[in-house]
């Protein structure tokens, strides 16, 4: 069991407060590639994640292992500029502790983007899609083990897991998200089995933390980008790591784009 605490995320968030006094009321977590979307956010304050006691540090390509305070839209906000996933080798509970820290900062909104694979044909990639539930594939939970009740209510739950108010705005298409373990890529066979459990997007991340999320009572959302096809889909193709970091370096200025659309619509609630 991991020995990522309550008393270590206080740690943490005692560090995360000497760089700003304004309580952020919303996060946002950028996916592989998506970093860029950091560029919309005003008076940045940067943190190298390697300085916070006991926060998990990315391996991943893509996910440059920052946290930046600032403002969208004059809305105080918090992103971390990548994840730790379940695939690098971390616990569930070190996945997770980023979210909870974010949690016990008073964050109101925990809004996820990521890249996926398109097992619904409709989709295209360069698309962004609006998740409204998830099938946990992964084979694990990060609330299993002991409960800490200063954390989260034992049995949450999840019918609502993603809140359609959050999306109103933007107009997107909507989708279920599938959350394998990875690394490697999901098989045409698992890719037919997730289309039948009725998943449209394919993926390695995300859900563990909206579990935890809404575990801690936040309001989630998740901004999903097409970054290919899933395998199978066109039987020709060979899937690649660097056609989903391209992908989302063409995605960046779009989904910035909607992220002020969405803050906007927050900041008039």
């Amino acid at each position: 069991m991991s020995n990522h605490n309550y008393e270590d995320a206080i740690a943490a968030v005692n560090y995360i407060h000497k760089f700003s006094a304004a309580q952020p009321k919303t996060a946002i977590v950028a996916g592989s590639g998506l970093g860029d979307i950091a560029n919309i956010i005003e008076s940045p304050k940067i943190i190298d994640v390697h300085d916070v006691p006991k926060w998990p540090a990315s391996t991943a390509p893509g996910h440059s292992g920052k946290i930046i305070l600032g403002r969208i839209s004059g809305r105080p906000v918090i992103l971390l500029q990548g994840r730790v996933h379940y695939y690098e080798g971390y616990s569930m509970q070190e996945v997770v502790f980023p979210v909870r820290i974010l949690g016990m900062l008073g964050v109101s909104e925990y809004i996820a983007t990521n890249a996926a694979g398109a097992i619904n044909t409709s989709f295209l990639p360069g698309e962004i899609i609006a998740v409204k539930d998830h099938i946990n594939l992964m084979g694990a939970n990060p609330l299993r083990g002991p409960n800490d009740s200063r954390w989260n209510t034992r049995f949450p739950d999840m019918s609502r897991a993603y809140n359609p108010k959050i999306y109103e705005p933007l107009g997107l298409k909507t989708g279920v998200y599938a959350a394998f373990m990875g690394p490697s890529f999901e098989t045409p066979a698992e890719v037919r089995m997730a289309g039948l459990l009725g998943a449209d997007l394919a993926g390695m991340s995300t859900v563990p933390e909206i579990i935890t999320a809404n575990a801690m009572g936040l309001r989630c959302a998740c901004l999903s980008c097409v970054a290919n096809m899933a395998a199978g889909i066109d039987p020709d193709h060979t899937l690649t790591a660097q056609e989903v970091f391209d992908k989302m370096e063409e995605s960046s200025g779009k989904l910035a784009g909607l992220l002020v659309k969405l803050i906007d619509n927050l900041n008039q609630e």
